[in-house]
């Protein structure tokens, strides 16, 4: 949901991220302090790895050594959280290019899949290349409508 919120143009200093957390994963009940630390890091980590511009943004998902169809869901989830943190700063899809809502439909998409997957090595490549088509994808959002970070990093001053 972070990443989606992200790359539908949430400003690196909007702080309101948080809330919308909370709202979603306690029912808008303050998170343990470990559990904040935590998500700090991880959009911390979120924000280096979109402006990077080196293509490092890494999907939290399961490991390879992990089933096929635990992999294949947790996948899913992240597409649907991304979609929903997206929706939040990105409603009017006219701003979108035909590439992002071409890559916003095809989230769609795969945010419905329900069916199992097959333990052999088709399904594995399958899976591998639908991964990295979300990677591109999410990049892509972030280059089109996240330039907000990037503003962000240049407007603050830098300590010397």
């Amino acid at each position: 949901m972070m990443c989606g919120m992200l790359c539908g143009g949430m400003s690196l200093s909007e702080q309101q991220w948080l809330v919308v957390l909370q709202d979603t994963m306690n029912q808008g009940q303050p998170l343990a302090s470990t559990v904040v630390s935590q998500l700090q890091n991880l959009f911390n980590e979120t924000c280096q790895q979109l402006v990077d511009g080196q293509f490092a943004l890494r999907l939290m998902l399961p490991d390879d050594n992990q089933p096929i169809n635990d992999r294949g869901l947790a996948l899913i989830n992240w597409v649907q959280g991304f979609m929903a943190g997206f929706g939040l700063y990105q409603q009017k899809l006219s701003n979108c290019s035909d590439d992002v809502r071409e890559a916003l439909q095809d989230f769609s998409d795969i945010a419905r899949m329900e069916e199992p997957m097959n333990d052999d090595e088709e399904s594995e490549q399958a899976l591998h290349e639908v991964v990295e088509y979300v990677r591109i994808s999410a990049l892509l959002c972030f280059n089109e409508l996240g330039q907000s970070l990037l503003d962000d990093q240049q407007d603050t001053p830098s300590v010397h």
